[in-house]
């Protein structure tokens, strides 16, 4: 196994040790997480604080896996699979409990993942013939969006909310949208080869 797989496999292994973090019962066996109040304002809970670190680490190492193994000559096929599981992971696990704990609305995981369903469809079907379906900039951009909206939500919004300003909410809402049009682009771009003609 190549160095950029091993980056690829520990993000895996980063992904659910914070989905374990987010859904654990830690109430059940005693634990209680530590919580901070900021500026008399905010009240913050280490369990998404650690959550956020853990998903810092693992969304870096999302760019550090592809720029060593294209600079390496890491590429594989074994690499692309685990990549994108790792990446549907921890961007759409994190989501789900984010809604289950309401930080945002329950449209937003299921719009991202019924997304994620029908590219993927999209990318075997056309793979099949193939021709290798590139990322688009809007897909491209909906990432960095979702990423860095996750990363606030985990971080209460900070320092954002010490304005009264809810980036969070924003990044989110911007990347599901682009999460659509992404998608559209994906089958108006393929739809040729997803109907052609044996």
């Amino acid at each position: 196994m190549n160095l950029a797989n091993k980056i690829t496999i520990f993000r895996i292994i980063l992904a659910v040790i914070i989905l374990v973090i987010l859904v654990f019962p830690w109430f059940q066996v005693g634990v209680e997480w530590q919580t901070f109040l900021i500026f008399n304002k905010i009240t913050v809970n280490m369990m998404y604080i650690v959550a956020g670190i853990l998903f810092i680490i693992a969304a870096f190492t999302d760019f550090l896996d592809g720029h060593v193994a294209r600079s390496k000559n890491m590429v594989t096929d074994f690499g692309k699979t685990m990549d994108a599981i790792a990446d549907k992971v921890l961007v759409n696990g994190v989501l789900i409990i984010l809604a289950a704990h309401g930080f945002i609305p329950l449209v937003v995981p299921v719009v991202v993942i019924s997304r994620d369903i029908i590219v993927d469809s999209i990318k075997m079907v056309v793979g099949n013939t193939g021709k290798v379906v590139a990322a688009s900039v809007v897909a491209k951009a909906k990432t960095i969006c979702m990423m860095s909206g996750i990363t606030l939500i985990l971080f209460y919004n900070l320092p954002f909310e010490l304005i009264g300003i809810n980036v969070a909410d924003i990044m989110i809402i911007v990347a599901t949208v682009l999460s659509v049009v992404s998608g559209c682009q994906y089958y108006l771009v393929n739809r040729d080869m997803i109907f052609q003609q044996k």
